[in-house]
Formats: C-alpha cells, sequence, structure tokens
C-alpha cells in the first residue's frame, strides 16, 4: 500500500536519498508531480541526483519541476546542466524555468550564454535572460546590450526595457494625486464637452466611466460617416486621457449598432464599435485592463430573431443582442497600481473597501433602466459597480456624455465627487430633476470655463 504523502513523510524521504530514488522509480507520475511540488525548501547538503535524474523523464511537467527544485540549490556546478536543457528541451516550460535558474546563480560566468538568449525565438526565455541580466546592468557591454531591446518585436519586452533604461520623464503635477480643481467639484455643465474639456487642467480626474452617443442610432447622435464618428471619440478620449491621473481608470460601455436598412432590397449594418474603438485607444496610451459583459434580460432587447423563428433557414440566424461591452483601461504608467494606493491614508483606503458580496466574474447581469427622455440610461447597480471598484472616497468621476446624470447620483451615494459634461438641454435638465442636491452646480459653457454663467 502507498504511503499518504503527509508533511512527516515528504520531510523523511527529502532527507534520505535512497528513499528518494525509491519513491521515484516506484511511483506514479501524479504522486510524483504532488510530491515536486510540496518539496519545499531544500537543505544545504540535499543530495541532487535524483533530481538529476527525473530530467530524462518523458512528462515535461516532471522535467519543470525538476528544474524548479534544482533552481533552488543555487549551485553553480548544475549551470551547465540548465543550459543543456535550455538548448535541448522540447518543453518550453522547462527551456524557460531552467533560463530562470540560471539567473538565480548570479554568477557573471553566465552572462555570455544569457546574452545570447536575448536572441532567442521564446520572448518567455528573452524575458527570463533580461531578469538574470539586469543584476549585472552596471556592466557597460551587459546595459549595452539590453538597450538594444527596445526594438524588439516583443511589446512586453519593450516595456520592460523602457521603463529599466528609457523612464519617462517625471512631470511636475498641478495636484497631489488624492486632489483635484475645486471648480469641478459635483458640477454639471451643459455644452459640447470637445469644448469643456480644454479648459480641465492635466491629471484632474479620478475615474471616468462613460457611454459616448451611439453611432446614428439616436437623435442626439448624428454623424456623416462611421468613420467621422469614430474620430470624434478619438478626440474626446484623448482630452480624457490627458486629464486623468497617472495610473488611473478609464471605463468605457459601449456595443455593436445596427443600422436599418433603407428598404428591402438592401441590407442593414451592423458596427462593431468596442472592437473599432479599442485600437485607438491602445495607441493614444490606454492599457486594456479588462473586459466585462453586461448581460440585460432577453424580454427587454430588440427581437430580431422573428424571421428566423419561423423560416429556420441557414445563414439567416441573428440572435437577440444581450450583452454591451463594459471596457476597462488603466493611463500607462511605469508604476504598479499599489503605488496608486498609498497615494491614500489608511482611513480612506479602509472605508473605500470593497464589504459584502460583490461580483466575481466578468458577466454583469444587471437589468436595463427605462427614462421618460432619455433612451439609453445607464443603471444606477452598473454605475455604482464601476465607482466601487475603481475609485476611493474623495475621488473626482467624471462622464463626458452624462445623459440623465446617473454617474453623478452613484458618485454622491458613494462618497466621491463628480463632474459631468452634456451637449443636449433637455438631458440637461433631466439632471438637474436626478440629481436635484443643493451641493451641486449647474453651469451653461460660454466662452470662458472659468467664467461660466449660473
Amino acid at each position: 500500500m502507498a504511503n499518504k504523502l503527509t508533511k512527516d513523510y515528504i520531510e523523511l524521504i527529502k532527507a534520505d536519498k535512497e528513499k528518494l530514488f525509491d519513491f521515484i522509480q516506484s511511483e506514479n507520475n501524479g504522486r510524483l508531480i504532488y510530491l515536486l511540488n510540496k518539496l519545499g525548501k531544500l537543505p544545504n547538503d540535499f543530495d541532487e541526483s535524483p533530481l538529476l535524474y527525473l530530467l530524462d523523464c518523458q512528462d515535461a511537467k516532471v522535467r519543470y519541476l525538476a528544474v524548479k527544485n534544482l533552481a533552488k540549490l543555487v549551485r553553480f556546478s548544475l549551470f551547465s546542466v540548465f543550459k543543456q536543457l535550455v538548448i535541448n528541451d522540447p518543453s518550453a516550460d522547462v527551456r524557460r524555468e531552467a533560463t530562470s535558474a540560471i539567473g538565480r546563480l548570479r554568477n557573471p560566468k553566465t552572462i555570455p550564454f544569457l546574452i545570447g538568449l536575448l536572441k532567442d525565438s521564446d520572448p518567455e526565455v528573452v524575458m527570463q535572460a533580461i531578469r538574470a541580466l539586469l543584476v549585472f546592468r552596471n556592466v557597460q557591454s551587459v546595459a549595452k546590450k539590453l538597450e538594444q531591446l527596445k526594438e524588439h518585436p516583443n511589446e512586453i519586452i519593450q516595456d520592460v526595457i523602457k521603463k529599466e533604461f528609457f523612464p519617462s520623464p517625471t512631470n511636475k503635477k498641478t495636484f497631489k494625486h488624492t486632489e483635484f480643481p475645486a471648480f469641478l467639484k459635483n458640477k454639471v455643465v451643459l455644452g459640447d464637452v470637445q469644448e469643456i474639456i480644454k479648459y480641465i487642467p492635466d491629471e484632474s480626474v479620478h475615474l471616468t466611466f462613460t457611454s459616448p452617443p451611439y453611432y446614428n442610432a439616436r437623435d442626439y447622435s448624428i454623424y456623416q460617416s462611421y468613420e467621422e464618428y469614430l474620430k470624434f471619440l478619438e478626440r474626446v478620449f484623448k482630452e480624457v486621457h490627458r486629464i486623468t491621473k497617472e495610473g488611473r481608470f478609464f471605463v468605457l460601455n459601449t456595443s455593436p449598432i445596427i443600422i436599418p436598412r433603407v428598404s428591402r432590397q438592401y441590407s442593414s449594418r451592423r458596427y462593431p464599435i468596442p472592437y473599432d474603438i479599442h485600437p485607438l485607444l491602445v495607441r493614444m496610451g490606454w492599457e486594456f485592463i479588462d473586459d466585462i459583459v453586461w448581460i440585460k434580460p432577453e424580454a427587454s432587447v430588440k427581437n430580431r430573431n422573428a424571421g428566423f423563428l419561423q423560416h429556420r433557414k441557414p445563414l439567416a440566424y441573428k440572435p437577440n443582442a444581450r450583452t454591451e461591452m463594459v471596457m476597462v483601461y488603466r493611463k500607462e504608467t511605469d508604476k504598479l497600481i499599489d503605488w496608486n494606493i498609498k497615494q491614500y491614508d489608511r482611513k480612506t483606503v479602509e472605508e473605500s473597501k470593497v464589504i459584502g458580496n460583490y461580483e466575481t466574474s466578468n458577466v454583469w447581469e444587471i437589468d436595463p433602466v427605462f427614462d421618460k427622455i432619455h433612451s439609453a440610461v445607464f443603471p444606477l447597480e452598473l454605475c455604482k459597480r464601476v465607482i466601487k471598484f475603481y475609485s476611493f472616497k474623495g475621488d473626482l468621476v467624471f462622464d463626458p456624455f452624462a445623459g440623465s446624470g446617473t454617474l453623478g447620483k452613484a458618485a454622491l451615494m458613494l462618497g466621491r465627487y463628480f463632474f459631468l459634461t452634456e451637449k443636449d438641454p433637455k438631458y440637461f435638465e433631466r439632471i438637474k430633476e436626478n440629481l436635484g442636491f443643493i451641493d451641486v452646480y449647474y453651469r451653461i459653457f460660454k466662452s470662458d470655463f472659468k467664467g461660466v454663467e449660473k
């Protein structure tokens, strides 16, 4: 009967080379993989021979874990073993782990081989080689080789090299990370966001959440062409990028839309807005973080299935569109999200924590909301989720296409401040009805934002 792989048993065979060899030669790969995962820290006098024996195993997972454990020993005598694995092993995971193991040696004698790996066809091997060589970045020849990777075809490698050797200049901030201009606090402005946003200082906003006007699907959004529509969004979102604080979030709600056919002689056309706007956002400096799918009840969406339901002919199937995309982007920065969090005091961080149950997946089932004035309203629940997940209490949230002002209402409910712009006078009036708070200021945009009239 096989011994149970308890902690005590693993410690026993780890300390006895013969017992470990017996286990390796008699057990199936499943139990062997479990053991290799549980070996933990190895003693200084650990005999490496059982692990070296496993490097000839047919199972790549076993070889990978053997290398991972051998790397813990940090013995330069194993350099030649790791080197041969990088050169000859058919498994990408084994080659990457062997490169990492060489890096852990931190020995200058490995430099020539690691420099050679910078030309490897596997970007992960190159990344591991870069990590290993950064230890020797003060060696001029090493630094020169690494700097050349700024033009590497892999974008992640480019980012690492730029961060390490060509960091972005630090701009002098007008406001601290947690602060914003007082004149934006809880303000709704009637006017074209393209004009209003010019008066907003750089890095003023902590979070933007918006749903832009649909392309030629509503009276308030008529454009000469789809290209013109995308260029309009690009102009606005470039400015949103400018006014967003370093490393903070832009959340965009869009969905493909259908332009009905002119007559039965022509077909309707469907425009994939989320997918066409995405590359424009990435190019202007937004880092893609997540795609959230907002699902509505089927009864609440337009029925596109009636014809197919009757005839059932292939090629004519048109599913009912129950989903919209909620795309999450972060303003590109060398800094990790931990840096953003550390800009806040402990009290603010504690008070902003998401308490209780929350949606753990990227599928959000939220009922739509219908309004007597506005035909495409943000559900309050959708706004509350985005605000809670992507901002702190006291932050400024922005909606350039405010519609009925739901984002502002959610912001105040959650202890945030808002800045909203809206172009349509009747929606502006609707915002007044929806908010109606004493501490909200309504302005009509003139020619100078600081001189707007009440």
